[in-house]
Order: structure tokens, then sequence, then C-alpha cells
């Protein structure tokens, strides 16, 4: 099922009206949809390079209000609508820990969940549940999607088709260690 979810979402970049569809699935991505908006905005960069800063601003804005809708769930849907949802994504059983903790490292959870692999819907949820302010979440939320989505953008106009196999199997760990290397840093220093 999850594979024919996939290969309908990609036949969607070849649409006329490809943007919107980007922007559809950058939304819903932010909240409930289990495929990220990467698998749209590849085939269109390198199919359109020159459209390369548009399509990431579309899936930036996109991302975020999805990810306001997802903070919403969260605040005032959590029992009714987010917890299935993540329970669906088995992430349910971790929750009464993650809560204690998530709103001491917030911002960190926001950037890492943004830029990595990790759902970042699960995040957008959880910032509303726990109550994370509202002002933080989309600050955050605008750097971490910016830093992902822009950074795709780059590499592809820069280097075409050559790097498509490197962001679809690498770019989630590079931005993983990058967080993790941002996070630890920050520590360091604090310990300091």
């Amino acid at each position: 099922m999850l594979r024919a979810l996939y290969d309908r979402t990609m036949a969607l970049a070849d649409h006329p009206r490809a943007l919107w569809w980007l922007g559809a699935v950058a939304f819903v991505e932010s909240s409930v949809f289990p495929i990220p908006p990467d698998v749209l905005m590849i085939p269109m960069i390198l199919a359109r390079p020159n459209r390369a800063w548009l399509i990431a601003l579309v899936a930036l804005v996109a991302s975020v209000a999805g990810g306001v809708l997802g903070y919403a769930i969260g605040a005032f849907f959590y029992d009714s609508i987010g917890q299935p949802v993540l329970a669906a994504m088995g992430k349910a059983d971790a929750m009464a820990e993650f809560n204690t903790r998530f709103n001491d490292f917030g911002f960190w959870a926001v950037l890492g969940a943004g830029v990595t692999p990790f759902p970042y819907k699960v995040i957008t949820i959880m910032s509303g549940w726990t109550g994370m302010p509202l002002g933080t979440f989309i600050a955050t939320s605008i750097l971490a999607r910016a830093l992902r989505f822009f950074l795709v953008a780059g590499l592809l106009w820069k280097f075409g088709a050559p790097i498509r196999d490197f962001i679809e199997k690498r770019l989630g760990l590079v931005f993983t260690v990058f967080v993790v290397a941002l996070f630890g840093g920050f520590l360091a220093l604090k310990a300091f």
C-alpha cells in the first residue's frame, strides 16, 4: 500500500500543476501524510532546475503551514485525532517519557525533525500537545524546513541528476549527523 502511495506521489511530479500538488503534499506531510515532499521536489527540480528556489519555497511555506495544523491537532484534538495518528506510526508507547522532556528541548526537537528523516508530523503534534510556545514552534519550523528544502534544491540545482542518488539515500543521514553535532556542540558550550 505504501509503495502504491509513493508511486502515485511520484507521478504527481509530472503533472502540469505540480507546484500545487507539492504544496498539498508538503502541507499534509507535516501533520498526517507518510510520504515526504522530497519525492516530488527532486524530480520537479531535475526537470526544471531554473525553478529550484521556487519549488523549495513552496515546500517550505506549505510544510510550515501544515506544521501549524499538526500543532493544532496536538493542542486541540490530541485525544481524538493526534493520539491515533501517533499510535498508527508506532509512537504512542513513548509518549509519557517524551512529554516530560519535550519542552526542555523543544527547539532542538523541532529542528531535528524538520531536517532529518524523523517524521516531522510527530513533532508538530507533540509541540501542540505539550504546549510549546507557538512562536518558538513556527520560527524553528521555518529554520528547519528551509535548511532541508533549500539544501536539497541547491544540491540539485548545482549538481543535477548525479546528486539525486545521494539525496534519496544518504541526505537523511547527513542531516542527522549535522543535528547531533549541533546539539552536542550546544551542550558542550553549556557545560563550560
